[in-house]
């Protein structure tokens, strides 16, 4: 009897590491996740995985990583990884998640309702996992847009402070382009309201009837059939 027990103990070591859930595959399946989770991002993920003590999980054959709610996808985060079989727990794998990508910034103090032009912005390159949401990464979507609030030199710019310009007063007389397959026709009417860049207005005809388009950076409005 005492040997048997003895030989009991001599195994227990050898059933340690089958016994509980594998580390680096729990990591990995999170991991992937990420993965998954970054590859249509504009910029290039670097990710870190963090350390995970899994010696107290019971073993697993199959995992499922899912991303916790609140949770970011980039930055400091965590990621869940489930164990559906065949025991059922959960856990939380910490990761890091660099970013590599552009952002647009301001070159010097802009004021409210200021136009912004080229010159008012620099791009910069680095990691943007730490920025706010909606940070503008293209001139392109910030030049021609005049600002909500003030800005000191060097912020980003978010989509949110921005303002397409006015580009259609009411009561002003607008030439409205109608287009189809094939054909283009053209005709005056005035506005009824204001409206930006890419906003829809309503126009009311010389004949009295209203209509709705889309309004142009040339003060025109265009209805497409």
């Amino acid at each position: 009897m005492l040997m048997r027990f003895f030989s009991l103990l001599c195994l227990l070591p050898l059933c340690l590491p089958a016994c509980a859930a594998d580390a680096a595959m729990i990591l990995d399946t999170a991991e992937q996740h990420i993965r998954l989770q970054t590859k249509n991002l504009s910029g290039k993920a670097t990710i870190t995985m963090g350390q995970l003590d899994a010696s107290k999980l019971p073993p697993c054959s199959a995992l499922e990583a899912f991303t916790p709610q609140g949770s970011k996808i980039v930055g400091r985060t965590h990621i869940g990884v489930r164990c559906l079989s065949p025991n059922s727990w959960s856990v939380l794998v910490p990761a890091q998640i660099a970013v590599a990508g552009n952002y647009v910034t301001t070159s010097r103090p802009l004021i409210a309702g200021q136009l912004i032009g080229e010159s008012d912005l620099v791009i910069l390159s680095g990691d943007v996992s730490h920025l706010p949401a909606g940070v503008a990464s293209d001139p392109s979507g910030v030049v021609g847009k005049t600002l909500r609030n003030s800005l000191g030199a060097g912020q980003t710019i978010r989509f949110d402070q921005l303002v397409a310009p006015i580009v259609i007063r009411q009561g002003q007389t607008v030439r409205v382009i109608s287009k189809g397959s094939g054909f283009s026709v053209s005709a005056e009417g005035k506005a009824v309201n204001n409206a930006a860049l890419g906003q829809p207005t309503q126009i009311r005809m010389n004949s009295g009837q209203t209509i709705t388009g889309t309004a142009r950076a040339d003060g025109s409005v265009e209805i497409e059939y």
